[in-house]
């Protein structure tokens, strides 16, 4: 097979005829949007149009014609500019009916470039899977064998490029054309003759420059690009910012460049390269708390960090699976302290990312779910340095698990709502209006209890006081206890009782589905643990993690 000449077009304001009503109309029309052109769509007014169409037609992007295709559409649809013939026809049909046929030999005859669906010999042209990061596109064709296996290609070679290569490939462009620039200004200067009575003499007024001088500054400038974009690696390339761009192009002024001296090497490539090798930062979530339920990924940061900020929260277990020679921080967080503990959490691992150091930022649970992740990731994506977030079993669905509570479950609910039980800076949130198909799962809820009942109960809210619900303390933990009752007991149930935090309510009838509560409430206490999957556990490994530092350590004594 002939190999197609691959080509970018420049698609702005371009008129695209796109025909049918499929989900396919609704891709091609997607993608003349995304390329700036301008999606016309042909289909009968009693079409079934795909919903992704139909929100574009009401959003006024996509021009519906509610007929069926007619031949003159070719000549009058399109722009005025090239005399209203239309720039690509999309038929999405299919190649199979005569109007696929018909309309790609019409386009072939006006040379306007046409696509059919599953229909190789009816194009004469073909789109390609692209990968997108700013000016960087990335395109791949199998020529019409097979779409999902180009697809394919296209994610793999993508997942090999360094993440931030689209914004160095602006930056590099940004380079050649300042260079370009001042070089045509400085052939333009050459060409002028300024009266010396009307402009000042500069410091280098008496500096010969000829003509060879400046070629020869454009081409040392113009080959070093060259040769950085050819032999460089792409993560070095990738390393370049804002502030090298400007060095680069200060540096090399037609003064330094014409000077006795060589010029010396813009950029220095040991120095892009420790950007790429410096300090980074984990947030990674431990779990609900039995150390078993900690992912292999999370384990492994745990066994290579140079330092650990732990939140509070994270039980013992957990922690003593860290190596003795890896410094630990835990959080400093009480009342009235919350925001200084975590500045104090964001400037240590600052400071070590700084030194080059790997930090591992272990909270509680999942890091985006009520654990001020995001906020952590952005702080530390400002300062320059790569973040990277492992999930972790959130208590949120867990607790209630090992609760023996499904939170879903045929024909009780069909919804699961996870909310705080405290706002920013303590303030009390506003709960949600009962639903009886609907179970909600309430964090950091027990050290204010009785105001989250009191305001579910309001006739506002209209929760029924003998709703089940129930208090998950330590989920998972070898001292688990879970309080069954209902939202008429729940608060009496705890202060009776006591509390053993951390700890959350599960409200709704799922409550009920596997254990009823026959009383007022009943107290559960132990965890079952994972017996009987396994000879070993974390905690063993962690044990066998530590005796293998020590043996290590005493051999380089």
């Amino acid at each position: 097979m002939t190999p197609a000449m691959l080509t970018a077009v420049d698609s702005a304001n371009h008129v695209h005829l796109i025909i049918g009503a499929n989900p396919l109309a609704g891709a091609r029309c997607t993608r003349s949007l995304e390329v700036r052109a301008q999606p016309k769509l042909i289909a009968p007014a009693d079409s079934s149009l795909h919903y992704g169409i139909t929100k574009r037609i009401e959003e006024g992007k996509v021009e519906w014609l509610q007929r069926e295709f007619q031949e003159s559409d070719l000549t009058t649809l399109g722009r005025e500019e090239v005399d209203h013939v239309v720039d690509a026809v999309f038929v999405t049909t299919g190649g199979n009916s005569s109007l696929s046929t018909r309309i790609s030999s019409l386009c072939r005859r006006l040379r306007i470039p046409v696509n059919v669906a599953d229909a190789p010999n009816l194009c004469t042209f073909t789109l390609l899977s692209t990968h997108t990061s700013g000016p960087l596109q990335i395109g791949v064709t199998t020529s019409g064998k097979g779409c999902k296996m180009a697809s394919r290609i296209r994610r793999e070679i993508a997942s090999a490029l360094p993440s931030d290569l689209g914004p160095a490939v602006e930056r590099l462009g940004t380079i050649r054309r300042r260079i370009w620039e001042e070089d045509h200004a400085a052939e333009m200067s050459m060409d002028l003759e300024v009266d010396d009575d009307e402009a000042g003499q500069s410091a280098t007024f008496n500096k010969l420059i000829t003509p060879t001088d400046l070629e020869a500054a454009r081409n040392r400038r113009m080959r070093w690009l060259s040769q950085i974009c050819e032999y460089w690696p792409l993560r070095r390339l990738a390393s370049i910012t804002d502030a090298d761009v400007d060095a680069v192009l200060q540096s090399y002024t037609t003064d330094s460049a014409t000077s006795t001296s060589e010029a010396r090497p813009l950029l220095n490539p040991t120095s892009l390269d420790a950007r790429r090798n410096r300090g980074r930062i984990i947030l990674a979530g431990s779990g609900p708390g039995h150390p078993d339920l900690l992912t292999q990924l999370t384990l492994r940061a745990i066994r290579s960090a140079d330092l650990i900020l732990a939140d509070k929260l994270v039980p013992a277990p957990v922690l003593d699976l860290i190596p003795r020679r890896t410094p630990v921080h835990i959080a400093r967080k009480f009342p009235g302290n919350a925001e200084a503990a975590q500045q104090e959490l964001l400037s240590l691992g600052l400071d070590a990312a700084k030194r080059g150091m790997t930090v591992l930022r272990l909270k509680q649970g999942d890091p985006y779910l009520y654990g001020r992740g995001a906020e952590e990731f952005e702080f530390f994506r400002r300062e320059g340095f790569a973040v990277q977030v492992l999930p972790g079993i959130t208590s949120a669905l867990s607790a209630p698990l090992f609760a023996k509570i499904p939170v879903t479950h045929r024909a009780v609910s069909d919804q699961v709502l996870v909310c705080t039980g405290t706002g920013r800076k303590g303030a009390a949130p506003d709960p949600p209006v009962y639903l009886p198909n609907q179970t909600v799962v309430f964090l950091m809820s027990l050290h204010r209890l009785g105001d989250l009942v009191e305001s579910l109960v309001d006739e506002r809210k209209a929760w029924p006081k003998e709703t089940p619900c129930a208090v998950v303390e330590r989920a998972s933990c070898t001292d688990q206890r879970v309080v069954r009752t209902t939202l008429e007991y729940v608060c009496v149930a705890i202060e009776e009782e006591g509390s053993r935090p951390p700890g959350l309510l599960v409200v709704g009838r799922a409550c009920e589905v596997l254990m009823k509560c026959e009383q007022r409430w009943v107290v559960e206490d132990g965890f079952e643990g994972f017996e009987g999957l396994g000879e070993g556990t974390l905690e063993e490994l962690g044990q066998e993690i530590r005796a293998e530092a020590e043996e290590k350590m005493a051999v380089v004594a």
